[in-house]
């Protein structure tokens, strides 16, 4: 019997072994045909930007706007393509979360479960007092080369691009060979159960398939070039804690060395500084051990050496001073609310902060909650659960998946590779891949980490060159994965 080191290893040989088969040289390149041109888009492309910018000029915020607005929307134009009233599904637990699901019906010769296009509808809050003046979060703005908005990247262009590549197919008569789903949800980014959790456990017929696409995955630029292609097998399991402290108060003309805010501080000083271990799962030992060759020498020793040995301290402060790589290596937490005290002239009596975790797939909530309760070393200090999202498997990577997306890559942006990767956030693939149907984050979407990585931020962005190049991409993923047999030819 093997053990679990001989198990992982011999899982994570399999895992590279099939990753040989789709990687390319590790150069960065331009795409091979230019799929944009600055100032001129085809009647193919505005379309797609009509959409997207309908959509994302819906306040879709998960407590401010109204997310059943941005369904509705998308609900009229699968009805003016073709779709039938019977074949389109709004609904949701609340009046203003409803999602919208449509299916595309294909000639099912062999009966193969469905393709899911999965993307999220609602978006994080944002004050256009917290963007430079140029933006408004709900207006579509142009401009530099990059589409501006709340939403832009996070998720409502995979959205739009769903719903414009669905226009697409139904005015060129293309019948695919399995029904294709596209399914617009609610509340990803509250984690609150209205949405793909929701449709998954009242209205499972409507989205049960045979293989999910979601955000999760996208391209690397480096210089403005491809460099690498990822598709997202796993993710981090979303916690939350609460550090709280209660104290007797008093005047505060007499003040004591026992104070709730003081002890809070003090605590969240030793969580902020607190490192977890390096971990590494067999989907991160891939992404590190394929992106290795593509770093910088420096960078690139590192990684190899960190895959080698987790335990290497030296290789993995070289690895995590770089952001993009830096959270993939172990879990996270970080303060993200405060509240105490009660008035100005009083001793606190409460005090209390949110500490956000971004726990590693093989560690458990309660391990966390026992590291921070050790580091806070303050038996006054209450370390509890606030909330978590349930843990859920890692996607099999497979050919079925592999050979398409390698295809499409090679084809559009050239011999780069395409790389597993963890996400270091959470999303909706979970209710699928928990019920047994592989869900994978892909998307074609290039960005360059160090510049665009603004999601759930200041003048989120999208690179306009790069969500037409994502349409193209999956366009034609979809195609190949809905067509029988599901091999690429």
């Amino acid at each position: 019997m093997l053990s679990r080191s001989s198990l992982h290893r011999s899982r994570t040989a399999t895992l590279l072994a099939l990753l040989v088969l789709v990687a390319g040289p590790a150069a960065a390149q331009a795409p091979k045909s230019p799929i944009y041109t600055p100032g001129k888009l085809t009647p193919i492309q505005q379309q797609a930007r009509e959409v997207y910018k309908e959509l994302v000029e819906i306040n879709t915020s998960v407590t401010t706007g109204n997310i059943t607005n941005g369904a509705v929307a998308m609900a009229k134009r699968f009805k003016a393509a073709g779709i039938p009233d019977s074949d389109i599904f709004i609904g949701g637990p609340r009046p203003d979360k409803h999602n919208v699901v449509a299916r595309f019906r294909g000639k099912n010769p062999a009966g193969r479960k469905p393709v899911l296009l999965l993307a999220h509808i609602d978006v994080v809050e944002a004050l256009k007092a917290d963007w430079s003046p140029e933006f408004d979060p709900f207006v579509f703005t142009e401009k530099d080369g990059y589409y501006y908005a709340r939403g832009i990247s996070d998720d409502k262009a995979m959205a739009s691009i769903f719903v414009a590549n669905l226009l697409r197919m139904k005015a060129d008569g293309y019948v695919p060979d399995r029904d294709i789903i596209i399914a617009l949800t609610a509340d990803e980014e509250s984690g609150a159960f209205n949405g793909a959790g929701w449709l998954v456990e009242n209205h499972r017929e409507l989205v049960d398939a045979g293989i999910v696409i979601n955000e999760g995955g996208g391209g690397m630029l480096r210089d403005g070039k491809p460099l690498i292609n990822t598709i997202q097998l796993s993710q981090k399991i979303t916690t939350n804690f609460t550090l709280h402290v209660t104290n007797r108060g008093g005047h505060s003309s007499v003040p004591r060395d026992d104070n709730a805010i003081t002890s809070l501080a003090d605590a969240l000083s030793k969580v902020g500084r607190y490192q977890f271990p390096v971990k590494l799962s067999e989907v991160t030992t891939s992404f590190f051990t394929q992106t290795a060759p593509l770093e910088t020498p420096k960078m690139g020793a590192a990684m190899k050496a960190l895959v080698a040995n987790p335990a290497d301290k030296a290789a993995a402060r070289i690895v995590a001073a770089d952001e993009k790589y830096s959270s993939m290596l172990r879990t996270t937490c970080v303060a993200t609310m405060l509240s105490g005290g009660h008035a100005s002239n009083a001793l606190p009596q409460l005090a209390e902060a949110n500490v956000n975790c971004r726990i590693y797939p093989t560690e458990t909530a309660d391990e966390v909650r026992a590291a921070l309760e050790k580091v806070v070393n303050d038996t006054t200090v209450k370390v509890l659960v606030k909330s978590q999202r349930p843990a859920s498997p890692p996607a099999k990577l497979s050919a079925e998946i592999m050979e398409p997306v390698a295809k499409v890559t090679k084809d559009l942006f050239g011999n780069i590779p395409v790389i597993p990767t963890m996400s270091t956030g959470a999303n909706d693939s979970r209710f699928f891949l928990t019920i047994g149907i592989p869900s994978y984050g892909v998307s074609g979407l290039f960005m360059d980490p160090t510049t665009d990585a603004r999601a759930h931020g200041r003048d989120e962005r999208m690179r306009i060159q790069s969500y037409f190049e994502g349409q193209e991409f999956l366009y034609r993923l979809t195609k190949l994965l809905a067509s029988n047999p599901p091999t690429v030819p």
